[in-house]
């Protein structure tokens, strides 16, 4: 699905966009990528993992995404460069179809300027104009206090643990925990 660009201040006074990406941004998408999974453990590939995106599979993905009725991907671009993405879709079964799942992640730089509250709204905003969505899921891991954090202000509370999904190369377990935000 398509969205309007948002621009917005961020904490620091420079202006931020909030968007669908698109070709223009195939090669910064691979950079932050590659860059993201290298500045923490919290999100669910290494830097080496990153080999298999390519500008073409990139191009694919946004394409796919902004035809897609049920999936949107937003990037936040602040000076020319990604600064952060996320995701929202949701399910189309009909037992299922009231829960969407929402994805985020930004570079460390970025950190504490007010973008993943702003991308947080949009995402709830999204859910919100679906009256078939009643509620918002996610998960973290453990030790990701900062996410937590965010999480926590955006309405989500714990529902779940799964014990010791995430292993670490040095072989640290690692709990995953599923958060849910009710929309009606």
């Amino acid at each position: 699905m398509l969205i309007e660009n948002k621009e917005f201040k961020l904490k620091d006074g420079r202006t931020a966009v909030l968007k669908n990406p698109g070709d223009e941004e195939v090669m910064g998408m691979l950079d932050y990528l590659y860059v993201s999974s290298g500045e923490t453990d919290f999100l669910l590939r290494y830097p080496e993992e990153c080999n298999k995106y390519t500008p073409e599979s990139e191009k694919e993905l946004f394409d796919k995404k902004k035809a897609a009725p049920n999936e949107i991907m937003i990037a936040c671009i602040v000076d020319g460069k990604i600064a952060g993405n996320c995701q929202i879709n949701w399910n189309t079964g009909i037992k299922t179809k009231h829960r969407a799942r929402v994805a985020i992640a930004l570079l460390k730089e970025y950190w504490n300027l007010g973008i993943g509250t702003k991308m947080f709204e949009e995402m709830i905003r999204i859910a919100e104009s679906n009256p078939d969505i009643l509620q918002i899921e996610l998960e973290f891991i453990e030790g990701n206090s900062r996410a937590r954090a965010l999480y926590e202000k955006m309405g989500f509370k714990i529902t779940a643990v799964h014990p010791d999904a995430i292993r670490l190369k040095d072989g640290t377990l690692l709990n995953e925990y599923v958060m849910v935000r009710k929309i009606r």
